[in-house]
């Protein structure tokens, strides 16, 4: 008897545990998430409605940090040779005329060795074409002498601006060329201030005229080159801002406008060049070549905004979490499937649909810790 007493108590007692489990365990139900009001109050989580506000209308497109061609210099040499002396590294910063390098090469003394002996034929030939002209003037001369002394005399004439104009460009002085004063080795000097972003010279190495010495990029006039698709060119205009990001380096937004918009279409992928103009202050910040994602604002608009910290998004889908009671000490959440227009600052807008509205009670703080 005593048994069946234990073993009745017992099963009471299971009975009563159970019992208790079930009423502490809240409501089960998939389709929404329950809070309770201490997790609420310590979670500082906030209930708010999506308020109107003003958005921007971009244009979404890519590109690049770029300088115009004038401020780019690749430094060649149009005759080869050695390298005789470089102190330069890529970062170094030049001006205009400065030396940067020292190349050798005999050829150089072919060419003014030439030139030298043009220069001391040329007179002679001068004087000789004016002495014939006058010969033949007072017709004392033939005219097939004087022809030949003004054709050698013209033909020696070319030859020495064409090799003076050489010394010119190899930057060795004609004048000291003439008092004799020859060299096998010329310098090579900035033709623009800027820096140093490519070297491809090391002392002892040859180059050849086709060969990219060394490249001088000048950062002053920093600006977007962006890749604008066909179907959106006709709403970009010169004038508009740009907001833009370098996605690799920064989270920053920086500002631009658009200066120049191409008139051609290009490439495979059918778009179009736009030129952007960037504040003189940011050039300190970026650096030609960066990869950038912009944004051309072409309009504005009104539409339902929420903080992008009340936005969920997974396997590139948006929700948000939609408050669907709110009683017995406690709140009840739907994960709702939102789509989502324009961005501004820490805002995103909404698009309204069956399920939200102006009026729609959504979380928009602490959504983190309630949807994990």
């Amino acid at each position: 008897m005593k048994k069946i007493l234990y073993i009745l108590s017992l099963s009471l007692l299971i009975v009563s545990c159970k019992e208790t489990k079930t009423e502490e365990a809240p409501e089960k139900n998939d389709d929404l998430i329950r809070v309770t009001a201490a997790q609420f109050q310590s979670g500082a989580m906030q209930i708010a409605s999506a308020v109107e506000q003003d958005f921007d209308v971009t244009v979404k497109t890519s590109g690049k940090i770029d300088v115009p061609p004038q401020n780019r210099a690749q430094i060649t040499s149009f005759i080869g040779g050695y390298v005789k002396s470089t102190t330069l590294l890529v970062g170094d910063k030049v001006t205009k005329g400065q030396a940067l390098l020292t190349l050798e090469n005999t050829e150089f003394l072919d060419i003014q060795k030439e030139y030298l002996d043009v220069a001391e034929q040329i007179n002679y030939l001068k004087s000789e074409y004016e002495r014939q002209k006058t010969l033949f003037d007072e017709k004392i001369t033939s005219q097939k002498n004087y022809l030949k002394a003004e054709s050698e005399y013209r033909r020696a004439k070319g030859m020495y601006q064409s090799l003076r104009a050489k010394l010119v460009l190899l930057n060795i002085s004609p004048a000291n060329v003439e008092k004799g004063k020859l060299t096998s080795v010329i310098t090579i000097y900035a033709p623009i201030s800027g820096d140093i972003v490519v070297m491809n010279a090391n002392v002892g190495m040859h180059v050849s005229p086709a060969d990219v010495i060394l490249d001088i990029i000048q950062t002053s006039h920093l600006h977007l080159e962006l890749n604008v698709f066909e179907k959106d060119i006709l709403k970009v205009k010169e004038g508009q801002k740009i907001k833009f990001t370098v996605p690799e380096a920064s989270k920053e937004v920086f500002n631009a406008e658009v200066h120049l918009v191409g008139k051609s279409i290009e490439g495979n992928d059918r778009t179009i060049n736009v030129h952007g103009h960037l504040d003189e202050k940011m050039t300190q910040k970026l650096i030609t070549g960066m990869f950038v994602e912009a944004g051309i604002v072409v309009d504005s608009k009104k539409g339902l905004a929420i903080p992008v910290e009340a936005l969920i998004t997974e396997n590139n889908k948006n929700f948000v979490l939609l408050l669907k009671e709110n009683k017995d000490n406690s709140y009840a959440f739907q994960k709702t499937a939102v789509t989502i227009g324009e961005h501004a600052d820490n805002y995103v807008e909404i698009i309204p649909n069956n399920k939200i509205n102006a009026s729609s009670k959504i979380l928009v703080k602490g959504v983190f810790d309630v949807s994990n």
